[in-house]
């Protein structure tokens, strides 16, 4: 079949150049775009042909080249990287925005009694790994309980200062929870190591030091990425729930809360993904020192190592 656009587009790497903030920006603000969540059914098959065809070589007659991309990305968004299966809305990539928002918005605003902490909280770590149902369970159970300690602990300090200091509650309860659950969602990889590969992708062994970089980068990363979100709106907020119209109508505060939280989201989820590159790399020299050792005899020259930081 004849093609109008080259059949050589490497559409398993990302359309722009991920070795720049600007290039990986461009990427997740596609991958996690919102509005890829109300596609049909049949928009979504549409695009897994388009990528199943080109991958076997056939090409559409009339199909261009940002057409491919589009379908690549709306593919990417909704079906699983590994099966191929059609992901549950609430776990694709194009739901982040909107399920974050609700969660945190409602965390937000129902903050000041601890039925609502519990549960709020409970909420934000539920979820799915690819780990061992022990595993998860003891890491579901220790952010769970960290994020609740946490928020109820400050809960009590906060109660006798400014009202916008406890609007913050939240936030610390949340960065508490990342750095509890990621590294045991992830204690895995922290014990044997993830595998590190050279520039050309040739795999060297597997390092606990690389793990920890990685694991690093995403705390970093996820505590960032809820910033905005759980810091801006408090102020406005503040100012809002002093005026007439929210003294009138006090169960709007949620939706507007979830709003603004939203619309920080929406900026902040790609652009905290993009700090630091999913093909991360660090110097030979900060590996485990049997690594180095075997490193330097096979390759020498290599100076630095590559891998995964994963999200």
């Amino acid at each position: 079949m004849s093609a109008d656009i080259p059949l050589n587009i490497n559409i398993k790497e990302p359309r722009w150049d991920q070795s720049t903030f600007v290039g990986r920006a461009s990427h997740f603000f596609t991958v996690t775009d919102p509005r890829n969540i109300l596609l049909s059914d049949a928009q979504l098959e549409n695009a897994r042909q388009i990528v199943h065809d080109y991958r076997q070589g056939i090409v559409a007659p009339g199909l261009t080249e940002n057409e491919l991309w589009r379908a690549k990305y709306i593919y990417d968004s909704a079906f699983h990287p590994d099966t191929g299966e059609k992901m549950v809305l609430i776990g694709r990539m194009s739901a982040q925005v909107p399920m974050n928002m609700t969660i945190t918005g409602c965390m937000m605003t129902f903050y000041r009694t601890t039925p609502a902490v519990v549960f709020w909280q409970w909420i934000n770590q539920s979820g799915d790994a690819p780990i061992t149902v022990s595993q998860l369970g003891t890491a579901y159970v220790s952010a769970t309980t960290g994020a609740v300690a946490t928020a109820l602990g400050l809960n009590a300090l906060t109660k006798h200062v400014s009202p916008l200091i406890g609007r913050f509650v939240p936030f610390a309860a949340v960065a508490a929870a990342n750095c509890i659950n990621i590294p045991l969602m992830r204690q895995r990889e922290l014990k044997f190591g993830i595998p590190i590969t050279d520039e050309n992708g040739n795999r060297l062994g597997e390092s606990t030091k690389a793990a920890q970089q990685a694991i690093t980068q995403v705390v970093i990363s996820r505590i960032l990425m809820a910033a905005p979100g759980m810091a801006i709106p408090p102020f406005i907020m503040n100012t809002l729930e002093k005026r007439a119209f929210l003294k009138r109508f006090p169960w709007m505060s949620a939706p507007i809360q979830v709003g603004l939280v939203g619309f920080c989201l929406v900026f902040a989820t790609p652009l905290c993904c993009a700090l630091f590159p999913q093909k991360s790399s660090m110097s030979v020299t900060r590996l485990e020192p049997e690594l180095q050792a075997k490193i330097q005899e096979n390759c020498p020259e290599l100076e630095r190592v590559y891998f995964n930081k994963g999200l």
